[in-house]
This record gives structure tokens, sequence and C-alpha cells, in this order.
């Protein structure tokens, strides 16, 4: 379903990432990345709002040829040989920081896993421009949120905005056995979460914390939460909402994605 009021309008997305090594699986979850892309328009640029850009103050990925960034160790060899070479967009770029006046343009960085580990099952040849979008590591919750807002325009510009990261991220709880059981907590907080998106609870999503010590195991530190905010502050009454993946991986991982419209 899209906007009643442009019905060319682009979706907004949350899409868990999780392991690395998703970039190279074949299984229902990147096999679902790569039906999400198919039932999409196709956007003119996809920026994605990464759970693995922090910084001081609000960065824009303004490099026309984006570098390709393993941003994590320990890993097979074959996963650092991926590349993902798609073209960056400096116009829409240039069009975030007139949305965000604040924001600061950045051709340093480049295209970490955040992207290019689900990008590669929805756009294999690497033929949709992307820029990203850090997260500011010195603001409060809400104002990620209000960020998010601002960001709506694109939406209408032709332009994906997809939030990677993971609505449950805890190390703490993980298990690398294969199909290791969920933590009790991570399933918890997932629907708790999952309930307030469905009821466009801003509050609820913005004060995660008040859901307390499931909370506080499932979001020990909030860069893979964060980028959901974004998604979901872009969203309005018109957009249908819809969980295109759920499931806890590793036991604390919560590959739950969301479509807005």
């Amino acid at each position: 379903m899209t906007s009643r009021a442009n019905p060319n309008r682009m979706p907004a997305l949350f899409l868990a990432h999780g392991n690395p090594m998703n970039a190279l699986a074949d299984n229902t979850f990147t096999r679902g990345l790569t039906a999400l892309a198919g039932d999409l328009p196709r956007p003119k640029a996809v920026l994605v709002v990464s759970a693995h850009w922090q910084t001081r103050g609000t960065h824009v990925l303004s490099s026309a040829n984006p570098r390709t960034i393993h941003d994590f160790g320990g890993f097979p060899e074959e996963l650092y040989e991926v590349q993902y070479p798609a073209a960056g967009s400096p116009e829409f770029a240039a069009c975030v920081c007139e949305l965000i006046p604040e924001a600061r343009a950045d051709d340093a960085w480049g295209l970490d896993h955040a992207s290019w580990s689900i990008l590669r099952h929805m756009w294999p040849d690497a033929d949709v421009p992307v820029f990203e979008l850090s997260l500011d590591a010195t603001v409060p919750t809400a104002v990620h949120w209000e960020l998010g807002t601002k960001l709506a325009p694109l939406r209408d510009a032709g332009v994906l905005v997809v939030g990677s990261g993971n609505i449950v991220h805890s190390f703490a709880g993980i298990s690398w056995e294969p199909d290791a059981p969920a933590k009790l907590w991570a399933e918890e907080f997932d629907a708790w979460i999952a309930d307030a998106v469905s009821r466009r609870d801003r509050d609820a999503l913005v004060n995660y914390e008040s859901a307390g010590t499931m909370a506080r195991l499932s979001v020990p530190t909030d860069e893979h939460y964060l980028p959901l905010l974004y998604a979901a502050a872009m969203s309005d009454e018109n957009d249908e909402v819809t969980f295109t993946h759920i499931g806890i991986d590793m036991s604390s991982m919560s590959m739950r994605c969301v479509r807005f419209g």
C-alpha cells in the first residue's frame, strides 16, 4: 500500500543485517531480501541509515564512487573479497543536507556491511546508486526520530531509505550453535517493539528503555536499534506496516524487517 497522497511514493524500510556471513548465505532471510526488492518500485537511489557509521554530528556520504568497507574481523577470507561497486549519489546527498542543514557532507566513508551485506541480495548487479547516513552518537534518541521526519520528502523524490540494524543485538546472549534457541528476553522485546511499530507508538519506540530489563538486555548499546526510528518516523497513517521477515538468529539477534508503505 502506498500513500494515497502520492501513489508513486517509495516505501521506507528497516532491515536487519545480523551476522556478516549473511552476505554470502542462501537462506530464508536472504531470499526474502531478494523477493522484497522484486516487489519494490525501482528507486532512483538508496539511502542507508547505517548502524556501523557513528559520528559526532550527522554525516552523509557524498562520494560518487564509494568504497566497500569490511568493518569486522575474524571471518573467512571469502567475505573480505566481496566488493559492492554501486555508484554513490552526490546529488541526493546534497538534498539530505538541504533537509538537515546541520548535516555534513563526507566523501571519506564508504559502504559498510550494514549496506552491502543486504543490498547485494537485493540488487546483485550494484546498479542502483547507494549512499549512507551516519548516526550522531552525541544526541538523545528523540533527535534521531526528528531527523527521520525531516528525511520523509526523500520518499516522494524516489529515494528508498533503509534503516539497517537489528532490534535486538546483544553479544551477551549470543550463541554460534546451529539452530540455537532464542533467549526469552530477546523474543519478548522483539515482540514489544513490533507491537509499538504496528500501533505507530512514537513514544514507546523513542523511549524503548521503558520496557525495563528486556530492553537493557536486548539493546546494550543503541546503534543497531536507532536506524528503526528513522524508517518509522518517515511513515504516516497511510502506510501499511508489514513485517517482511521475523525471527531471532544466534539466540539474541532479531532479524525482524519492517516495510512502511
